[in-house]
């Protein structure tokens, strides 16, 4: 082969920008063609730009749909096809491998270890095996433990860079304020309100290399806080893993949650609450088989509702967390767990209501019917969620997000806010883990 090796990344708008910046940025040995864009509305006709590009594209990196693939390798001459998403089955990374493969490319996925990124700091990451299995809320209990135990702690959350990629390379929310200055979507609140609140530093962007440089400079501790299912950004000193009895099997099916999986230190079978027993005894049996090492650490997700009395005998719309009910492939979350504890008489189907992107969502996840995902990622798909609501013929809303909806949006119907926090319930806590970890490793 003469010339640089050309290049499609496969991405979404996260692990595909930061494997661009460990592999290929201002690598002269390759040419990168495009990225691709799937399962975030409205990322694709971007342009990686310029100032993250390098030196290599003075015209930045176009972002196109992933659906025109065969097409760009045939074109192009593309030689090599790199994954760089997360949350899918493993039939769904072949599918794609088979068209490249067919279309005349190689196929590759980048490691974890060629990757990561080596901090001067300890770096406890906290991933999961699916999104929605119970991430943010360990997240937050292991941020509030450290914090209790004097460390300065600081979050680092897996990129949503979902705006103008150019303003947010490395964006650091200490208030709430900062949600606005940086314009964030729903999706972003929902993941930095929670530890804003509590007191915690979060640090998000583009450039990961750029954010562990300043997180070093205030951070006796780092906490990876990931997202969907995807490796952590940063090498881990203790690797914490949630696992989800509620998706019983997807240990073994889901890319990159298998990986997960096998390479944690800690296992937490979580949902013990709502799971029944036999699905909590195939994750268990799972995880002891994929990974004899790991500790394992058996919890609940329990729920709080702030005005529990108003769903009783009450008709209600359920807005649950997005990426957990739509990617995720949950049918439910929290705010229909509410519904059903306190009595709502009926739950809304919200589908005859929706418009515009929102409808086009319902339409892209058929599994989805009495419940309404929080999706947030613009400016008008917010304004397009608040106009579902506000269609919708209830007399409650439940709403099953980390965030409160009713900052961001205009709703004419009376709000209940439903949380969910980590309980564990074995002999094995976070609190002890963390003590012994910084007793031993730490000191």
């Amino acid at each position: 082969m003469s010339g640089p090796v050309k290049v499609v990344i496969l991405g979404a708008a996260g692990r595909d920008f930061h494997n661009f910046n460990m592999k290929y940025r201002d690598n002269p040995g390759y040419r990168v063609i495009c990225f691709t864009a799937t399962q975030i509305p409205d990322i694709a006709g971007r342009v990686y730009p310029p100032e993250l590009a390098g030196r290599l594209y003075p015209e930045g990196i176009p972002i196109e749909s992933e659906s025109k693939l065969k097409d760009i390798i045939i074109k192009e001459g593309v030689n090599e096809v790199v994954f760089s998403y997360s949350d899918v089955s493993h039939e769904h990374v072949m599918h794609l491998a088979s068209i490249s493969i067919a279309s005349g490319a190689d196929f590759r996925l980048l490691g974890a270890d060629s990757t990561m990124l080596h901090s001067s700091k300890p770096v406890i990451s906290i991933c999961a095996v699916r999104t929605g299995g119970g991430k943010s809320q360990t997240t937050r209990k292991v941020a509030k433990i450290l914090k209790n135990m004097g460390k300065r702690v600081v979050v680092v959350r897996h990129p949503m860079p979902y705006g103008d990629l150019k303003k947010q390379v490395c964006q650091r929310f200490a208030t709430l304020e900062d949600l606005d200055k940086y314009e964030c979507t729903i999706e972003e609140r929902e993941e930095y309100e929670p530890h804003i609140l509590e007191g915690i530093v979060v640090y998000a962007g583009v450039d990961y290399g750029l954010i562990l440089k300043e997180v070093e400079k205030e951070a006796d501790v780092i906490v990876w806080d990931g997202g969907n299912n995807d490796l952590p950004f940063y090498k881990p000193d203790l690797s914490i893993v949630v696992m989800d009895p509620l998706r019983a099997g997807h240990e073994l099916k889901y890319h990159p949650g298998e990986a997960n999986v096998r390479m944690a230190d800690v296992l937490i079978i979580n949902k013990m609450d709502t799971a029944t027993p036999e699905q909590v005894e195939i994750v268990r049996k799972n995880a002891r088989e994929m990974n004899p090492a790991a500790k394992i650490i058996e919890a609940e997700s329990p729920i709080h509702v702030d005005y529990p009395e108003k769903i009783r005998g009450k008709s209600a719309l359920i807005i649950e967390d997005g990426p957990t009910v739509t990617h995720g492939g949950m049918g439910f979350g929290a705010g229909y767990l509410a519904a059903m504890k306190f009595g709502a008489r009926d739950v809304i189907d919200p589908r005859p209501y929706a418009v515009g992107s929102i409808k086009t969502t319902f339409s892209n996840y058929a599994h989805l019917k009495n419940i309404l995902p929080a999706m947030g990622y613009s400016k008008r798909q917010i304004s397009e969620l608040e106009k579902t609501i506000n269609n919708s013929p209830c007399e409650v809303v439940i709403e099953g997000t980390p965030v409160r909806l009713d900052r961001m949006l205009k709703i004419n119907k009376e709000i209940v806010h439903v949380s969910y926090t980590l309980k564990e319930i074995g002999s094995l806590t976070l609190e002890d883990l963390l003590a012994g970890f910084f007793r031993d490793k730490h000191g």
